[in-house]
């Protein structure tokens, strides 16, 4: 479909089930095809860019099989894995190709990873300058900053790397990279990104830690062993339709099973400070993972600021947050996001242009956004500029905009979020 029509809406009224989470969905992959023996992943999610993952790491030799259930991984141990026969290709997903960037590097073999012309154009140098610290061959378009990238796998180093970004791409690269490497691989950031990559780690096996200066450590040569992951729901995903059932009036609804990481968190914790009414019930862990119910219902937001360590625990969320708001009283300010400009767009930019159409007040800054709530949406011709977040995010304004939203070519929401059109309309009353 090229666009999609959403009209103002009718409340969001049941429960919802949200796909498995887009990080670890791409971890278990990855780690399970180094693991020793097999894995049994539930949960998955069938997205675009996790199945790129997928296909990856079958050109890499690794037996995978997708049941509707479930998704099976025969693992290759950590240096079983086969040269690919030909390019491999990343699509939308800088997380698959930052990762393996970090696991081939110390392969002994030559792979050249390629993506679609948006992830052509997507920085790579974060992960390429600390692996060729460790001793990586990496050349690529720009110096190595763009792809396609040549990575002639070659013996890795351990190093100690003090990341200047909080990014879970570029610790969880590293980290990979350490696992066959000589000696101790030791990663710091700024803050905490999302540590789906050490949790995973730590329960597959490795000899890894979170150090009491906040680093967390990998020691080379220790193999994995298979584990069965569940998948929790992404809260990232959830966002979208917590956002929703906050502005559009009469609305509850119930997501189950999301994951609550701390380090995935921001977005709760931002809505909250926003007079968002949210509770989390039924607390408890599966598979490593913090999961709950999060139930959502309508009521008036205010406006608030965000910036410092709010920022990498909500960085994929900001967009919805733009939406909530130009529905809050008041004026929101983000801060310190300048990351979401080499996002799978420009997100500072889409967000802002797009939400300006229908009339919203926010003025784009080099590092975030300034809104000023509380006044009315009109519908309109949106974009979605090819970007999964922004075209959701896009959709949950047009439900509390007055008429009706066309927004341009919404298939890149199958990115992260198949079925995301059907789920909102079962849940419209």
């Amino acid at each position: 479909m090229n666009n999609i029509t959403i009209k103002a809406g009718s409340p969001l009224k049941g429960e919802i089930e949200i796909p498995g989470d887009k990080s670890i969905s791409h971890r278990a992959i990855i780690l399970a095809s180094i693991a020793e023996g097999t894995s049994r992943i539930t949960n998955f999610l069938t997205g675009e860019d996790c199945i790129s993952t997928i296909s990856i790491m079958r050109a890499a030799g690794v037996k995978i099989e997708m049941a509707e259930d479930y998704v099976t991984v025969s693992g290759s141990s950590l240096f079983g894995l086969k040269e690919p026969e030909d390019v491999v290709d990343a699509g939308n997903s800088g997380t698959t190709t930052r990762l393996l960037a970090g696991l081939f590097a110390s392969q002994n073999f030559f792979t050249v990873i390629t993506g679609d012309r948006y992830l052509r154009k997507r920085p790579m140098n974060r992960v390429v300058e600390p692996l060729r610290s460790m001793g990586a061959s990496i050349n690529g378009r720009d110096g190595g900053n763009k792809l396609p990238l040549a990575i002639c796998g070659t013996k890795l180093q351990g190093i100690t790397y003090h990341s200047p970004i909080s990014s879970a791409q570029v610790k969880s690269s590293i980290l990979l990279a350490g696992l066959s490497a000589d000696g101790t691989t030791t990663v710091y950031e700024p803050t905490l990104s999302r540590d789906h990559s050490e949790r995973m780690l730590v329960a597959m096996g490795a000899k890894a830690k979170r150090l009491e200066d906040g680093g967390f450590s990998v020691e080379g040569g220790f193999s994995l062993s298979a584990v069965d992951i569940e998948v929790p729901g992404d809260i990232s995903s959830a966002a979208f339709f917590i956002v929703a059932a906050l502005i559009v009036e009469g609305s509850e609804i119930v997501l189950k099973a999301v994951g609550v990481n701390p380090a995935r968190t921001g977005i709760i914790d931002i809505l909250l400070a926003m007079g968002g009414d949210i509770k989390l019930e039924n607390k408890r862990d599966v598979a490593g993972e913090p999961v709950a119910d999060i139930v959502v219902k309508s009521g008036p937001l205010k406006g608030v600021e965000i910036a410092g360590d709010l920022i990498p625990r909500a960085i994929d969320e900001l967009p919805v947050v733009a939406v909530a708001a130009a529905f809050a009283e008041g004026t929101t300010v983000v801060r310190e996001a300048k990351e979401l400009r080499v996002k799978e767009s420009d997100r500072i930019s889409a967000i802002t242009s797009e939400l300006k159409k229908l009339g919203a007040d926010i003025q784009e800054r080099e590092d975030g956004f300034v809104v000023e709530g509380g006044k009315p949406l009109s519908g309109a011709v949106v974009g979605s500029f090819d970007d999964h977040r922004i075209a959701m995010s896009m959709t949950v304004a047009a439900l509390k905009a007055s008429g009706e939203t066309s927004i341009s070519d919404p298939e890149c929401v199958n990115i992260s979020f198949p079925g995301f059109f059907n789920l909102l309309k079962s849940i419209q009353r």
